[in-house]
């Protein structure tokens, strides 16, 4: 079901929690530049979004939390200047006055390594893993995914992650350009270098906190950098294995809506079991005096997103 957007009744209730959300800062002290596509990529100007989303989100003064949905700094940020940068956009989060959860892109570990990266993050996931769940309240959960747990980038060369995903993209992707689609039709276009895939033992992972979430009522929120419906984005944006993913998902009905980032240009979509995805509009795209931010209030049988300026509001709403 998908609700109207704009004004959103609540019929009075308060919402069972709230939290704020934002997507690919991508913040470098560069220039103004542009995407592989033409849009143009404001790298400057994004974390003056950034601070504009925190103090929004500091008067509103009933979030719980916030989410981060990943790539907080740009891959043209000179690596000499990697490690100082990703420290200024973690301080500006840090004046949120309360918890924020960070997801990791691919503009993240283009930056630094898994090893710096994650604890500046204080993702503090098993062996360099990036996913983990947390419970705002006892009738949800909160999944965050790391879709670059089979990745080329991040992990050190010889990381058996590492030969897996070269391997893998050498059966998928003929081009000697990793991040080229030239040739790839339809869904193939999605294996590329800067994406990733969520390997064996996180799949064991996600089914067994499925299972507890189903045991416990809960409704869960999937968050992953990478969208997982091929209607929430551009096909060259997608996990990798977002399909086998969605069918781990799909054996429970206790998932609700998967947000993400990465595709910068924002999507809603329901697929065919009914779940909402929803992929966030980037910051970075942001000519200067906009912004693209905004906050959700969860209840029983949906959610609100409220965005501002370029961050649509979506209301989902879903069968409790």
């Amino acid at each position: 079901m998908y609700c109207t957007t704009g004004a959103f009744p609540t019929q009075g209730k308060q919402p069972l929690f709230s939290f704020g959300v934002i997507s690919d800062v991508q913040y470098a002290d560069v220039p103004d530049g542009y995407s592989f596509i033409g849009v143009p990529r404001y790298y400057r100007h994004s974390i003056h979004v950034l601070q504009r989303a925190v103090d929004k989100w500091n008067n509103h003064g009933k979030l719980g939390f916030v989410i981060n949905f990943g790539d907080i700094v740009d891959g043209k940020c000179p690596h000499n200047e990697s490690l100082n940068a990703v420290k200024k956009v973690i301080n500006k989060f840090a004046s949120f006055k309360g918890p924020v959860y960070h997801l990791i892109g691919n503009h993240c570990l283009y930056n630094l390594p898994r090893e710096t990266l994650l604890p500046l993050l204080k993702i503090s996931g098993p062996d360099g893993l990036a996913y983990y769940d947390f419970s705002p309240a006892p009738e949800y959960r909160i999944i965050v995914l790391d879709g670059y747990d089979i990745s080329a980038i991040g992990w050190p060369q010889d990381n058996p992650k590492t030969l897996e995903a070269l391997e893998f993209l050498r059966k998928r992707n003929p081009n000697s350009e990793k991040n080229s689609p030239e040739g790839l039709v339809g869904l193939e276009r999605r294996f590329l270098m800067f994406n990733g895939a969520v390997g064996r033992e996180q799949m064991k992972w996600l089914g067994s906190i499925l299972e507890d979430a189903t045991k416990l009522k809960q409704k869960v929120i999937v968050c992953c950098h990478l969208p997982l419906d091929p209607g929430v984005s551009s096909l060259e944006a997608l996990l990798w294995n977002y399909d086998e993913v969605m069918n781990t998902i799909h054996q429970y009905n206790c998932v609700k809506v998967c947000l993400s980032g990465h595709d910068h240009k924002g999507g809603h979509s329901i697929d065919s079991h009914g779940i909402h995805h929803r992929s966030f509009e980037a910051a970075l795209e942001c000519p200067p005096g906009t912004d693209a931010f905004g906050y959700i209030e969860v209840y029983d049988n949906r959610l609100l997103l409220i965005g501002t300026d370029r961050l649509q509001s979506t209301d989902i709403c879903f069968d409790s």
